[in-house]
């Protein structure tokens, strides 16, 4: 019997296309997730009696593509590291490997890039104030067109004509403060938002064939 005609075969055939879209990951943990997607997709194809061809087809098309089912489950282990170590490299690590094929991981990525970006210049204008205190520090100044503008100046270049400091040695605390309150409110924002492609009551530490399976909407009976 061919692997068109065998519903076994091609149950075998989807796992080993998972599997091949998992090589680098703990084989313990990719065994144990292609056994669990396998009782899963039996279960569900032969719910009804005897396992068929159609209904095996039906269950692999919901589950999706087998690269995309190893993207997903790529991603959410990086998700439960991420949220073990605290580091933004790791986070941003996740946020891009989402982005790659999820547009709302796109904007959570450049919205988490900004929270970072903003929260380092806070760090850095804080810790250069006492080496440049005329220059560092958040500015005010009319632009060519007569607008108000806002800017964080980190050297020892002179401030534009007119430009007037805002916070003076304030910019010390205040910037060590609110880029320290910047990079933990975006680690936990850009986290919440990236494990929401998964079922919200599944905890963060557990990405199982489970998730996966409710997402698509095979819940258990």
């Amino acid at each position: 019997m061919t692997i068109a005609n065998d519903p076994q075969k091609r149950i075998e055939q989807y796992l080993d296309t998972l599997r091949s879209h998992l090589r680098g990951v703990k084989e313990e943990d990719v065994q144990e997730f292609v056994e669990e997607l396998r009782s899963h997709i039996q279960e569900k194809t032969s719910v009804t009696g005897e396992m068929t061809i159609s209904g095996v087809d039906k269950v692999l098309a919901a589950l999706g593509n087998p690269a995309d089912l190893a993207s997903e489950y790529r991603t959410a282990a990086l998700i439960t590291k991420a949220a073990a170590s605290g580091s933004p490299m790791r986070i941003l690590e996740i946020l891009f490997r989402w982005a790659s094929y999820s547009v709302a991981g796109l904007f959570v990525l450049v919205g988490a890039t900004g929270g970072y970006l903003l929260g380092g210049v806070l760090f850095i204008c804080a810790m250069l104030k006492p080496f440049h205190p005329q220059t560092v520090g958040l500015w005010a100044f009319h632009d060519e067109t007569g607008d108000l503008t806002l800017s964080f100046r980190l050297g020892s270049a002179t401030p534009p004509a007119g430009a007037h400091e805002l916070l003076g040695w304030w910019i010390v605390p205040i910037g060590l403060l609110v880029a320290f309150g910047l990079v933990v409110l975006t680690s936990r924002l850009a986290l919440w938002c990236a494990s929401r492609f998964r079922r919200s009551n599944v905890p963060e530490s557990d990405f199982s064939v489970d998730t996966t399976v409710e997402r698509h909407g095979y819940s258990h009976e």
